[in-house]
């Protein structure tokens, strides 16, 4: 043991290392003194070199991650020995490591030895040139990994800077798949420039040529990734995603990346966690990390790693992230066949992965139906394999004979969470490999004409670094049709079948392909799914949703919360006459102004005329009202005609009655304009008419009212005063009056007239069409000179009221113009506070009700006199029952006016 001590510490600067395998040398030993009894199988793999090995004039030499280690308490025997040699290195006791294998990764060599045999049996790739290799798995530690590689490059004596004679020539070497792998071994290989062919996934750091001159990747680019994993959260609306990213050249190179696709398709982090490997191994508060992935709430969470990182997270974390409520979006496929049993032990189903599209090789299933130790004696792993799971046992005379075998064993039988059938990726990669350096050894022969004969008993003698110039010119394509291309400048984007890892029973699982995503398919197109081919997991019941905030839909706006994430919001009804007719709009949109909002608001309506219609039923109710109004007055009329000569008719200056009469019903019919579609001549027509007609009538009133104090007041006066009444002074005020008003409406007219406008905000679903009155000032105007002439007629009638009341209308003439003034005073805080065809309503009714408080106040009660007192109508007795002056004054009324 001290002889192995010593050899191993020239390759072991760090006393950590030192220890780590001290103590596995302690292990072994207490093992072996336990069991004395050891079984012959056990002895014949001691004898093995753990390798697979195929001969041939030229090799390739694989490097594979077939062991790995796991982490568990010492027995304790071992544990005094250990700690005295920790205690000897004053260093703290580490746990014991114990070595076991992955064999899906066996795989890996299955695809070196079909690829090399069936170059081997073509006769036009490489004729009477045979091909071999030799498959070495990784090793723990790096001092094992650089020892392997050493051994392989000088021979059979660990002398660097040399190459003892060999049967065969190693002209390449295989690493992978992690990229941290291939470039330890790449600081060693690059100072002889011997060739070295990665085939793990495309990996940016060993695409650096001045740090990596002799390093070559098989693989497509993965430059498409991230937008094809952000396609994947778009096409199912995923909103709200956690990131786990390795802290590594890859992982730092994806999440800019990622970033970048997710900010152009709004999708939202709800925690990025950027884990270095050594996350795994040191004290971590893992109870924290859990919750901080639990509180983000999100049910989607993006994974991306290189298998070191998967399985490091998967063995620590494994039993919490299955807890979690979650669905796994993983870059790679290979690591999650690996921990797939643990997936089928919780009755979960795995992830969506992104796996590299590849073609079918043909006949690489067979042959690994067919292979067995017998036909590969010199492959430790496949020997490993029989012993293991079908309990064979070498013959005791030798180490190549079988027995205790099931009959037809083959790899085919164990469960496929440990040996996978299917192709892997990395598998189909190494294929790929192995062709491209038969193509670029072909290549190179032809070039070389003076190269020396091979065969008969001569060997083939060159560099491995006169490969380069070939293999950086490859470009073919394998049997399966597909190109390899090792030039970085002309290789290719990968395509990814998405694949869905099913449940089945412990031991069984199915990889299910649900869709794709080609960079080279027209956009919109690029990503095809089976959504009803993918299981989800047990806890979703239907396609998982991952927001922050539901989304807003139609007739709502977005309102970012504050100190959140954009996609953190809450859902804000859109305003009056604004619309959204999509899901999460940031902004509403206003109707244009002939459209209106429906109730939901999320489809603009359009607007439909109103206006005073004469078949609405207010329309009719006032057309009716007017017509009825109109036919009074006309009968009124009629009625004074009849009884033109009786002393109630005369009274008061009949002509005025018949003016007031005629200028009412010019009023009642005037409303009319008010009512129907309005167009130019209605609009001006209306308020002129209406100021006119309005003026004859009040002026009228104040006539009237004036006539009666004068008449009054002829006794008392003298003659001045007769002269006024009998000249008919006071029947001048109507045109004077009238001239004003006209005058009023023609600056009205000729500065800015009424037109027809629109009015589209004051009723809801409706355009109004209205009149507009072009100039407010001389509106005001117009209804400032009619309410001093209301009130002058007002005042004069108020101070006549107390004069003799037969065939005295003073108090008629008071009251009308009280009713009157009410109404007006009434209508312009009504008018102001309504809208639309309500306003046109307001002031037709006020219009009909002023005009018919004059005729009901003044003419009803002498048409009651005339109808049914005629007994009143008359002077015979009256004069009897009056004083002489009021007499005087009532005959003056009825001779005179």
């Amino acid at each position: 043991m001290s002889l192995v001590l010593a050899t191993v510490s020239l390759f072991l600067p760090d006393a950590e290392d030192l220890c780590v395998v001290m103590r596995y040398l302690v292990r072994l030993s207490l093992e072996i003194k336990e069991e004395e009894n050891s079984l012959s199988e056990e002895e014949c793999l001691l004898n093995k070199k753990e390798t697979a090995y195929m001969s041939g004039d030229v090799s390739i030499t694989g490097f594979f991650p077939l062991s790995y280690v796991t982490v568990q308490r010492r027995p304790h025997k071992a544990e005094r020995y250990t700690e005295e040699v920790s205690q000897c290195l004053r260093l703290k006791i580490l746990p014991v490591p114990l070595y076991s294998y992955n064999f899906n990764n066996y795989q890996f060599i299955l695809a070196l030895a079909f690829a090399v045999e069936e170059i081997n049996k073509n006769p036009h790739l490489l004729p009477n040139i045979t091909m071999g290799f030799s498959a070495h798995s990784h090793g723990i530690r790096y001092y094992v990994l650089y020892k392997n590689l050493v051994l392989n490059l000088s021979g059979k004596d660990f002398i660097l800077n040399y190459d003892c004679k060999r049967e065969s020539q190693t002209v390449v070497t295989l690493t992978g798949p992690a990229g941290q792998i291939s470039s330890q071994y790449a600081t060693l290989l690059d100072l002889y420039r011997f060739p070295q062919l990665n085939f793990g996934h495309f990996d940016p750091v060993l695409s650096d040529h001045r740090l990596f001159p002799s390093v070559y990747q098989i693989a497509p680019k993965d430059t498409s990734l991230a937008f094809a994993m952000v396609s994947l959260m778009v096409h199912f609306s995923w909103k709200w995603v956690g990131l786990l990213i390795s802290e590594d050249e890859n992982g730092l190179w994806m999440l800019p990346q990622l970033r970048e696709e997710m900010n152009k398709h709004k999708i939202c982090t709800a925690f990025e966690h950027i884990l270095p490997l050594s996350f795994f191994h040191e004290g971590t508060d893992y109870v924290s990390f859990h919750q901080k992935i639990r509180n983000s709430l999100t049910n989607v969470v993006l994974l991306y790693g290189d298998n070191e990182f998967m399985v490091n997270l998967l063995n620590v974390h494994l039993t919490s992230f299955l807890s979690l409520r979650t669905v796994w979006v993983i870059n790679s496929l290979g690591t999650f066949l690996y921990v797939m049993k643990y997936f089928l032990l919780h009755s979960l189903h795995a992830p969506l992965i992104f796996s590299h599209h590849h073609g079918e090789i043909s006949g690489f299933n067979n042959f690994i139906k067919t292979a067995n130790p017998s036909k590969y004696p010199k492959d430790y792993f496949l020997a490993l394999v029989w012993i293991r799971f079908f309990k064979c046992t070498f013959s005791e005379s030798n180490c190549i004979t079988w027995k205790n075998c099931p009959a037809n064993a083959s790899l085919e039988w164990l469960p496929r969470y440990l040996f996978d059938m299917d192709m892997m990726e990395e598998s189909y990669y190494i294929y790929n490999a192995v062709y491209a350096v038969a193509q670029a050894l072909h290549e190179m022969l032809i070039s070389q004409a003076e190269a020396q004969p091979v065969g008969n008993g001569r060997k083939l003698q060159f560099s491995p670094s006169q490969l380069h110039p070939f293999l950086k010119n490859i470009h073919f394509n394998n049997p399966a049709g597909d190109q390899v291309i090792l030039d970085e400048t002309k290789k290719l984007v990968a395509e990814y079948d998405i694949v869905n890892l099913c449940n089945f029973p412990e031991g069984l699982r199915q990889v299910m392909k649900v869709g794709n995503f080609s960079p080279y398919a027209p956009h919109g197109h690029q990503l095809s799914l089976s959504n009803d081919n993918i299981e989800w997991p047990i806890s979703f019941t239907e396609t998982p949703q991952s927001v922050c905030s539901e989304s807003c839909g139609p007739g709502f706006r977005k309102s970012p919360q504050e100190g959140k994430s954009v996609c953190c919001f809450d859902c804000i009804p859109c305003l009056e006459n604004e619309i959204s007719n999509a899901t999460d709009l940031e902004q509403c949109v206003r109707c244009p102004d002939h459209q209106y909002a429906n109730t939901e608001k999320n489809l603009c309506l359009l607007k439909s005329e109103s206006f005073l219609d004469s078949r609405d039923p207010l329309g009719m109710t006032l057309v009716c009202l007017a017509l009825c109004l109109s036919a009074l007055t006309t009968a009124v009329i009629g009625i004074f005609t009849k009884h033109n000569n009786t002393p109630i008719v005369k009274a008061n200056n009949r002509a005025l009655s018949y003016i007031l009469l005629i200028s009412l019903n010019c009023c009642f019919l005037c409303s009319l304009l008010f009512i129907g579609h309005p167009n130019t001549a209605t609009c001006v027509l209306q308020q002129t008419t209406f100021g006119v007609v309005f003026t004859v009538a009040v002026s009228t009133v104040l006539a009237k009212t004036v006539t009666v104090v004068l008449a009054f007041s002829v006794t008392s006066s003298g003659r001045r005063m007769r002269w006024l009444l009998v000249s008919g002074m006071p029947n001048f005020i109507i045109p004077i009056c009238t001239l004003i008003q006209l005058i009023l409406s023609g600056i009205w007219l000729g500065t800015s007239p009424p037109f027809v406008d629109t009015d589209a905000h004051s009723e809801h679903g409706h355009i109004i069409i209205l009149c507009n009155k072009g100039s407010a000032t001389a509106f005001y105007c117009v209804l400032g000179s009619l309410g001093s002439l209301a009130l002058a007629s007002f005042t004069v009638a108020f101070l006549a009221r107390n004069l003799p009341d037969t065939f005295n209308e003073a108090k008629f003439l008071t009251f009308s113009m009280m009713v009157f003034c009410s109404v007006w005073v009434t209508f312009l805080p009504v008018y102001h506070s309504t809208k639309g065809k309500t306003m046109v309503a307001v002031e037709v009714f006020s219009i009909l009700t002023s005009s018919a408080g004059l005729l009901g106040c003044i003419f009803l009660p002498k048409c009651y006199i005339i109808l049914l007192r005629p007994d009143r109508n008359s002077l015979h007795g009256i004069r009897a029952k009056t004083r002489s002056k009021r007499n005087a004054g009532l005959n003056f009324l009825i001779q005179h006016v």
